[in-house]
């Protein structure tokens, strides 16, 4: 008799990505099977991810695949954890899940006095990621929470007032000062020593009162 419909999901060992989107487009157009996506031995480091990303968005953009994997190559000693964060990554890239806040941070360039604003980000998304397990469990919704650390003042308050939280750090020949924005206004200006400490402060502070236990939506 055979398997159930909904008990069969399809999946293509495939390693290169024309023939991974080639492949699924005529699976998906010959039958109605879940079909499960990702490269098969995709690669080390940022070639694997690249050429995962690459091909599973364009599937995933054009409404195909019902499940994905990315398949890389761990570096000597490390785990597999990374091939989930890239796999969660991309489907919150493409606004199809959501997992954790997501943090926007400038590139530096010639405007950015210091690494400080570098380092910030990299504290923020580490504090973050050690928050989630009990934000996930007391505030839901948060995983839609976007913050922004950029690092100067032409592209900072912009791209701050965009995210629900953002705070542009002074650049070269700036005055000293680092504006906060929350929900697209000024809140407060920080100013010396502790900028990370009071601007995790502020985080947390801003999801205590805007992602209210036991709701899925933010508190407006």
């Amino acid at each position: 008799m055979g398997l159930p419909r909904n008990r069969i999901i399809l999946s293509a060992k495939l390693s290169g990505v024309q023939d991974l989107i080639a492949t699924y487009r005529k699976l998906a157009a010959a039958c109605d099977y879940a079909l499960h996506l990702g490269l098969t031995e995709a690669g080390l480091g940022a070639k694997g991810i690249i050429a995962s990303a690459t091909a599973m968005a364009v599937l995933l953009q054009e409404g195909i695949g019902d499940t994905i994997r990315v398949s890389l190559t761990p570096a000597p000693g490390g785990d597999r954890s990374e091939e989930v964060r890239v796999a969660q990554q991309i489907l919150q890239s493409l606004e199809l899940r959501q997992f954790t806040p997501q943090v926007t941070a400038c590139p530096g360039c010639g405007r950015t006095t210091s690494t400080f604003f570098q380092a910030m980000a990299e504290q923020i998304q580490g504090h973050i990621r050690e928050r989630m397990p009990a934000w996930r469990a007391q505030h839901p919704g948060v995983e839609a929470m976007t913050v922004a650390v950029m690092g100067c003042v032409v592209n900072g308050p912009g791209e701050s007032r965009q995210a629900n939280l953002g705070i542009s750090l002074p650049g070269t020949f700036e005055a000293p000062k680092a504006p906060v924005y929350v929900d697209g206004r000024l809140f407060t200006t920080l100013h010396g020593e502790g900028l990370a400490q009071e601007f995790i402060g502020i985080l947390e502070e801003y999801v205590t009162s805007h992602y209210a236990a036991g709701s899925d939506s933010p508190v407006t």
